[in-house]
């Protein structure tokens, strides 16, 4: 941009934008439904698959209130107002243990079903259920060290534990029946994504525009400005930013109070924001940074550089691993970026995680970085 008081650098490689105007909404889009993957005897297969692979007896899932997100969305049931448990055996057909009063959130559960009516008779057919299993993947993590997955309430636990039972985390299932994509999911990020990505790269635009005009803007009213323009778009749904120059730049989670800071020449602008087009489809999640005057200083610069080599470190071992098809981590991944940040003298500052999980859920359930 010939004679802009912007320059800025993006946190992440971009791909080539598409021309559509950001005007232009977005159209909605439907996605695989995520729960057919345990509902078809199928899915049922690849499910055991996995749980022999790890040397587990099953696959015990608890659902109360939606409590247990991960479940409800498995299961694809209702709303519930009653506790209810579902075991996937490593071998043999699933079997759901359910209130009397809730079979119509049931009415989809495609295999043998047994009813309850008091927590006493609940409790005698739920040691049925396990009978004779001595491992069994929960959504649990041993000291909360991901609490991501950490779903299951204590007392539930605690129950599962006096019938003979040792819960084991099911992180990596839920890795791979929760927090996979389908097509049609990626598809839909990548175009929530573009229309981010727009708005992200505008937003920066819009406040070297007003610096220059004698006219700065502020942290929220270019909150407001971005926002506009994600709904004019069609990735409304569930969208939020956070604008911060100064201090505030180095707040992950910084949220101004009322107007925030006037963004003068002179300040580095950070620019978080994230939407989706719908109530089911996957988020967009971008992070944008920017700095306001002719010549970038070297100080920034300098940390800028670190950034980006920790962004590129990351994003390289992805790339190796899976030219390589070998399994990767994701505390290896922020390893390879912390390493890059330390090795600069930044470690120090370093306070967030490389990345996090997306899915139907801004931070989803899947590995974080």
């Amino acid at each position: 941009m010939r004679g802009s008081m912007l320059l800025c650098a993006s946190s992440r490689p971009r791909k080539s934008r598409s021309s559509r105007p950001m005007s232009t909404p977005a159209a909605p889009q439907t996605r695989a439904a995520r729960p057919a993957a345990l509902l078809t005897p199928e899915g049922i297969a690849r499910v055991q698959d996995a749980l022999a692979a790890r040397d587990l007896d099953g696959w015990l899932l608890f659902e109360f209130r939606g409590q247990n997100w991960i479940s409800a969305a498995l299961l694809d049931v209702g709303h519930t107002t009653r506790r209810a448990w579902v075991l996937i055996p490593r071998t043999g057909e699933p079997r759901a243990l359910v209130q009397a009063i809730e079979s119509s959130a049931w009415r989809g559960w495609p295999f043998q079903m047994d009813r309850y009516s008091g927590w006493r008779e609940m409790e005698e057919k739920l040691a049925r259920l396990v009978a004779g299993r001595r491992r069994l993947a929960m959504e649990v993590s041993a000291r909360s060290a991901v609490p991501s997955v950490d779903a299951v309430p204590a007392g539930a636990l605690e129950l599962v534990r006096s019938l003979g039972v040792e819960p084991v985390s099911s992180g990596d299932l839920v890795s791979t029946f929760h927090s996979v994509w389908t097509d049609e999911q990626l598809a839909d990020h990548r175009r929530a994504a573009e229309v981010v990505a727009e708005v992200g790269e505008g937003a920066l635009r819009e406040a070297a525009d007003a610096v220059r005009a004698g006219q700065p803007t502020t942290e929220g009213a270019l909150s407001r400005w971005i926002m506009e323009r994600l709904r004019a778009a069609g990735v409304s749904v569930d969208a939020d930013t956070h604008v911060a120059v100064g201090a505030g730049a180095a707040d992950p989670h910084y949220a101004p109070a009322g107007e925030g800071q006037t963004i003068r020449a002179g300040d580095v602008l950070m620019v978080d924001l994230w939407g989706r087009t719908s109530s089911d489809a996957v988020f967009a999640d971008q992070t944008w940074m920017g700095f306001l005057g002719p010549a970038l200083p070297e100080r920034v610069a300098e940390v800028w550089r670190a950034v980006k080599g920790a962004r590129d470190a990351a994003v390289e071992l992805l790339r190796a691993r899976h030219r390589a098809g070998a399994e990767v981590r994701g505390f290896e991944v922020d390893d390879a970026a912390r390493e890059v940040v330390c090795a600069r003298g930044y470690g120090d500052f370093f306070v967030h995680r490389t990345g996090h999980s997306i899915d139907d859920r801004l931070h989803g359930s899947g590995p974080n970085l």
